[in-house]
């Protein structure tokens, strides 16, 4: 899949983004559309714009990957989730709150994409806030069904179009239909871009006096002489036309036929001049 990011960025600064877009949010965005277009399996373009509806919606539209509640702090997340069965501290003094473009949650899932990835998010789950992180995370979980045991494909198939459902691939049927419409969204957005990158812009019309016609004959130079020599008898037939209700019509009219036998002899020799 080819991306026209210029073509992109237009359609989706539009909708879902309301005419704006901040560096934040394009840096987010760039990261995923990179990302996906290393993807072994990007064939489906429902797919993507699937997971940019869902980060759309799960980070409130800032496109950067964020702490649980939007906690700007590891305190103030901690102190979000303290009453929740993932909320309390492990043995090693890790909380296993949500992470990400898409929250990561308890201590399994962290030791699972970890091993994944092939990184410590054991000891450091915030290595999910890192935007490479935390899009890795995004494109594994979405597509193998990481996160709800529900994966892309079950929503998006060649006898499936779904994403109304495909809710449930994160988080059951909450804000199903607004972020199935920031699906269009984005849908609409790519379709635009993938045709923009495949159109083939033809190459200038040459019309330098060296340009051959198909029989090998000079383009400009003859055209040009032809269409000056034509424009000068149509001049003149016009202002003898024009006077044929006077005593001297016929005379004039002798004279544009005499004027045409030239023009005529004229072309022949310019045949000979420029290899016509």
């Amino acid at each position: 899949m080819t991306i026209n990011r210029e073509t992109f960025f237009a359609y989706v600064r539009r909708a879902p983004f309301g005419g704006r877009l901040t560096q934040q949010q394009v840096d987010g965005l760039n990261a995923i559309l990179g990302a996906w277009q290393a993807w072994p399996d990007n064939k489906d373009p429902r797919h993507l714009a699937y997971i940019l509806a869902t980060v759309h919606h799960e980070t409130g539209g800032m496109f950067a990957p964020v702490r649980e509640g939007f906690a700007r702090t590891d305190a103030a997340a901690r102190k979000i989730v303290a009453k929740r069965a993932y909320g309390k501290p492990q043995a090693n003094g890790q909380v296993y709150y949500g992470r990400g473009f898409v929250q990561l949650t308890w201590l399994d899932n962290y030791k699972r994409m970890g091993e994944l990835l092939g990184l410590d998010l054991v000891g450091k789950p915030d290595l999910a806030l890192e935007l490479d992180i935390s899009t890795k995370i995004l494109l594994e979980g979405m597509a193998r069904g990481l996160f709800t045991g529900k994966k892309l494909a079950d929503y998006f198939n060649a006898s499936m179009d779904d994403p109304i459902g495909a809710r449930r691939i994160v988080n059951g049927t909450d804000k199903a239909k607004l972020i199935a419409g920031y699906h269009r969204n984005f849908l609409d957005a790519i379709a635009a871009a993938e045709q923009a990158a495949g159109v083939v812009v033809p190459p200038p019309v040459d019309v330098s006096p060296t340009a051959a016609a198909p029989d090998g004959r000079p383009l400009v130079k003859d055209a040009t002489l032809w269409t000056g020599l034509t424009s000068a008898a149509g001049g003149v037939l016009t202002g003898i036309l024009g006077a044929l209700d006077n005593p001297w019509a016929l005379a004039g009219f002798a004279i544009v036929v005499m004027a045409l036998v030239i023009l005529i002899m004229k072309r022949k020799d310019l045949r000979y001049r420029f290899g016509a």
